[in-house]
Formats: structure tokens, C-alpha cells, sequence
């Protein structure tokens, strides 16, 4: 259960964070030909966001079998792939002229942009997760 929240928080933080930081601040474009709105300092708010996250989950000792080095690649993996998973999903629907890919989350885009992170960031998350318990055993 706690890997699963590990995961999601840390994902979502980085999500508000690189939102609300990239509003208020954002002057230095990351990728303006795929997501205009989306800027260098929200990213790194994004990035910080999620090694927060971790490392509030290292010290409540959240995933007893892993250690802090284990903790921050898990933050790197969710504050850097998530956002490499959501630009990749504003490409997509770039490439297809779609402003939201669903109207399934009123208020929230598509249902894609909710997930686009997650998508990405699991997988390698999981991935690291076992080699990590392996290593330690």
C-alpha cells in the first residue's frame, strides 16, 4: 500500500508543483513547440517536489526494506520521468490537434493528462523497486 502512495504522492507533487511554481515564475520555456506553457522553473519545482516527498517517506521509514539512496532515485524516477511522460502526452496531442484527450475529467483535462505520469513513471518505478530489493537481500 505505501509504495502504491509513495508513487501517486510523489507524482502529484511534482504535478502541482511544476503547475502553481511554472505559473507564478515560469519565464525560461522548457519545450514552448510541445507545451508552451510549461517552464524550466516549474520543472524543477516539479523535480524538488517529489524528492521531498521521498524524503518525508525516508524518514517515517515508510518502505522499511529501502534505504535513502533507494528513496531518491524514486524521487528522480517520479520527478523526472513523470515529466518527461507528460510532455510526451502534450506531443501526442499536438501531433492530433486535441486540446484535452477526453472529456472524461470535467475541470481536470482528459483522461490521459491525468495519467500521463503515471504511465510513464511506474513501470521504471516498479523496475527499480525490484532491483533494489534484490540487491539488498
Amino acid at each position: 500500500f505505501y509504495i502504491i502512495l509513495l508513487l501517486y504522492a510523489a507524482l502529484a507533487i511534482c504535478d502541482t508543483l511544476a503547475y502553481f511554481f511554472g505559473t507564478a515564475y515560469g519565464k525560461t520555456k522548457l519545450a514552448p513547440s510541445i507545451s508552451p506553457n510549461k517552464s524550466w522553473e516549474g520543472a524543477i519545482a516539479g523535480f524538488m517536489g517529489s524528492i521531498f516527498v521521498v524524503l518525508i517517506a525516508w524518514k517515517y521509514d515508510m518502505i522499511p526494506f529501502l534505504n535513502l539512496g533507494n528513496y531518491l532515485v524514486l524521487g528522480l524516477i517520479t520527478g523526472i520521468i513523470g515529466q518527461i511522460g507528460d510532455l510526451f502526452e502534450s506531443r501526442l496531442k499536438r501531433e492530433v490537434g486535441v486540446k484535452d484527450s477526453s472529456g472524461f475529467l470535467f475541470g481536470h483535462g482528459g483522461f490521459l493528462d491525468r495519467f500521463d505520469s503515471l504511465a510513464f513513471a511506474a513501470p521504471l518505478f516498479w523496475v527499480y523497486l525490484h532491483i533494489a530489493v534484490g540487491s539488498l537481500k
